[in-house]
């Protein structure tokens, strides 16, 4: 599992390197192929590392089609947002064997982050909590 641990109360989680697989989102069911819709998170693993008391703070890096069944967990949801030439920059950066590696999946995430496609949601702690408070829950 690919994680940063600072002092030992914070450790940070890549879902997308750790907890990633193709699958469908409703059954957990795996699928083969590389496509958007398929990109879950093994909702087992989330759920242990959010039981396991080993630091005061996680982070929950990445994206997963599946947050559903599990974002109820998670005290706080924040979504951080690359302007385009930034995303450009790491996505060529990428390995090929990771997600956003090959041309075609490049593709697809400048498109969406251009769409705002699989944005679900943007907040959900409660609209009355002011930001610098609800970054500080997170």
């Amino acid at each position: 599992m690919s994680w940063l641990a600072l002092a030992g109360w914070v450790v940070a989680i890549n879902g997308d390197r750790g907890l990633a697989y193709r699958g469908a989102p409703e059954t957990g069911e795996p699928t083969g192929g590389i496509k958007h819709d398929h990109h879950v998170w093994h909702s087992d693993k989330v759920r242990a590392l959010v039981a396991s008391q080993g630091s005061q703070v996680t982070f929950f890096c990445g994206g997963s089609r599946n947050f559903p069944k599990f974002v109820g967990l998670f005290d706080g949801v924040f979504v951080l947002e690359a302007d385009l030439e930034t995303l450009r920059r790491r996505l060529d950066e990428q390995p090929d064997d990771e997600r956003g590696g090959k041309q075609s999946e490049r593709d697809l995430i400048v498109r969406l982050h251009q769409t705002k496609g699989g944005m679900t949601f943007r907040r959900t702690v409660p609209s009355s909590t002011p930001p610098n408070r609800s970054r500080a829950r997170c």
